[in-house]
Parts: structure tokens; sequence; C-alpha cells
């Protein structure tokens, strides 16, 4: 098992090498002089060279991706560009309000998302398993930015029952309702369509039908013996979607004002702040890999069959 875990961590290196390559080369790639936006509306050339020569920039690219990676590698994401403060500090200040955020999400998905597939699947082809497929197929349709803007609009503006924005210091946890519901919603869908194919393929086995004959309950058959077999897919569905979850709520925190570090990375884009946008897509992709890396030795745990 050591060795399995130690030959999983080394193929997420590449990994988290190659988005933050990518992440660096993109940003050079885009028109535009970070030393001079630094600068303002009254560029002064002195200044600027004298900036570029600050912060390395006079340097060519692999001199500076390379000082980056070594920084890096102990937890220095170095200093923002444009509010000077360092980068590991800011987004480990923001990352709670996102977790919560993808944690809240999550248990919206499956506490309906579960429900909704398992009676869709014993209802087959009624009014339940049509209405149910219906909103799941709507909330895989619907894009989350829209979803999140017509939320707010109806429950917010209109009916007032949440508020319209901020987070829970200072509007209590009812300005989370409304944002997990919106990033929710896709994992919601997502689990129910798989649940119920799953549940539909397990129903068809010959031990179903045994476990029937011998006269056990329809209760104890589907729960005790259907849906045990038919989660494993579902799992890996709610994993999946936890990490995506916690790297992807970038829309829904710019629309509802959430201090995450999606809100974070749409404000540095927006100021080519370099330093903040490497910082924090580097720890959405270091975010993502750990959790998969803990999905996969969590399958050889409970099933030593599973090969690397």
């Amino acid at each position: 098992m050591f060795a399995y875990i130690i030959n999983r961590s080394l193929h997420t290196i590449p990994v988290l090498i190659g988005v933050s390559m990518l992440t660096f080369l993109m940003f050079h790639a885009i028109p535009g002089d970070p030393a001079r936006m630094m600068v303002g509306m009254r560029p002064d050339v002195t200044t600027i060279e004298q900036l570029r020569k600050q912060w390395g920039y006079d340097q060519p690219l692999y001199v500076q991706y390379w000082r980056f990676v070594k920084k890096a590698v102990t937890g220095d994401l170095g200093r923002s560009t444009y509010t000077n403060r360092e980068v590991t500090p800011v987004i480990l200040d923001r990352a709670p309000a996102t977790a919560l955020l993808a944690f809240a999400a999550m248990v919206f998905a499956v506490v309906v998302g579960l429900p909704a597939g398992v009676l869709s699947a014993l209802k087959r082809n009624s009014w339940l398993d049509f209405g149910s497929m219906m909103f799941a197929l709507m909330g895989l349709s619907i894009p989350i930015f829209f979803l999140a803007i017509i939320l707010l609009w109806v429950f917010g503006y209109e009916m007032k029952w949440f508020p319209l924005s901020g987070y829970i210091d200072r509007n209590g946890w009812a300005a989370l309702i409304l944002p997990a519901i919106a990033l929710g919603t896709r994992p919601l869908a997502i689990m129910a369509r798989l649940t119920r194919s799953s549940m539909l393929e397990v129903l068809r086995k010959d031990y179903i039908l045994t476990a029937r004959a011998k006269g056990q309950g329809e209760w104890a058959v589907v729960f005790k013996h259907a849906f045990r077999n038919a989660f494993n897919p579902v799992f890996t569905a709610i994993t999946g979607s936890m990490a995506s979850l916690l790297v992807g709520s970038f829309f829904v925190e710019i629309i509802f004002q959430w201090p995450g570090i999606g809100q974070l990375a749409i404000q540095a884009i927006q100021q080519r702040d370099l330093p903040m946008i490497q910082g924090t897509v580097l720890f959405a992709a270091l975010i993502f890999v750990i959790i998969n890396l803990l999905v996969d030795i969590g399958y050889r745990i409970l099933d030593p069959r599973v090969k690397l």
C-alpha cells in the first residue's frame, strides 16, 4: 500500500508542473505589459523599467518560471503585484469560504440527487420518473451563471427570501443557500441520472430476483442488495464532483459576491496580477489532484484488486 501511495503521488507532479507552466505561458501570451499596468494611467518610462527589474519581468521567460517554481515548492507563491501582499496567506484566507460553499453544494446534491435517482428507478416510466429526469436534464442544460442569476432575481430580489449577496458573517447562514443551490444543481442532476441507470441495471440481476423469491421485503432488497451494488459508480461521481466544486465555483462566487478563491482569481485576472493568478490556479490544481489521489487510495483500500 505504501508503494502504491508513493507511486500514485509521483503521478501528480507532472500535472502540477504542466498546470503551472501553462498558466505562466498563457499570461505572457496575452498582449499588455504588467509593469505598465502597475503604474496606472500615467506611465513613466523610468518607473516602468524599475518595476520590470524589481519584479523580474526583464528576465527571460525560463528564468522567471524557474524562479517561481523554486519558491513554489517551499510554499512561497510570491507577492501580489497589485496589493503587494503575499499570495499564499491571501489564498489560505479565502479557501475556507470556497470549501464551505462546495461542501454545502455537495450536501444539497447528495440529499436530493440520490433519492431522486432511486425513486425514478423504482417508479420507472411513472410521472415521478418523468418529472425527476426532466429536472435532471434541465439541471445539466442550464449554465450555472444563468441559474445563479435567476435564483438571485426570483428569491433574492422579487421575494426577498434570501440576501442578494455577501458572506455568512454579515447575512447569516441564509446567504449560503442560493449559492449552494446554484453550484450544486449540476452535480445533483448527474447523480440522479447515474443513480437511476445504475439502479435499473442492478435491479435486473439474478441475485435481486433470488432475494425477492426468498421473501425478503422490498426495502431490504432495494437498500441491502440493489443500492449497495449500484453505489460504486455514484461514489465516483460524488468524489469527482467534490473536486470540481472546489475549483469550479468562479461564476457563482462572482455573482453572489462570495469571498472565495474564485472571486479572488477573477479579480486577479482583471488586475493582470500574475503572481495571484498563478497562485490561485496552482492551488486549485493541487486541491484537485489531492482529492483524486485520496479517492484512488480509497478505492485501493476498499478493493485491493485495483491497480494503478
